[in-house]
């Protein structure tokens, strides 16, 4: 497996990494309705815009570039979301690197469904998005 060959210092540096299974034939024949890429586009655009309007007067304009100080200005997170981090920290062996990773993630998530807090699917879904840093059984 590749995974073993990239340090964790290296993978800490990445944002978003999932493992990607290949499709059957099944799900790829199937006729399922999704989400257009008129429908992505804007609400990225939206998502960029609430970003630009966050770090107005600031050196850079979106959520991964954050400092230490914009993360616990900007991500600040209620009790279930607290705890289901601290226990992805726990169980699934996150640095404090992957830890900020999904902090901005999360807030990044929030932006695109246009909400102003970060809620607890929002930290899942992020966590979920750290699929390579988890310890190896």
């Amino acid at each position: 497996m590749y995974r073993r060959r990239i340090s964790g210092p290296l993978l800490d540096r990445i944002d978003i990494h999932v493992d990607v299974p290949p499709v059957e034939y099944r799900d790829l024949a199937a006729s399922r309705p999704a989400e257009t890429s008129d429908s992505v586009r804007e609400r990225v655009i939206a998502a960029r815009a609430r970003q630009g309007e966050r770090f107005k007067g600031e050196r850079f304009f979106t959520n991964s570039r954050m400092q230490k100080r914009h993360v616990k200005l900007h991500c600040k997170l209620d009790d279930d979301g607290r705890l289901l981090l601290r226990q992805a920290m726990d169980t699934l062996g996150f640095s404090a690197r992957a830890y900020d990773k999904v902090l901005k993630l999360s807030r990044t998530i929030a932006d695109l469904e246009g909400s102003s807090a970060i809620l607890p699917h929002h930290v899942s879904e992020a966590i979920n998005y750290r699929t390579l840093d988890r310890r190896l059984e």
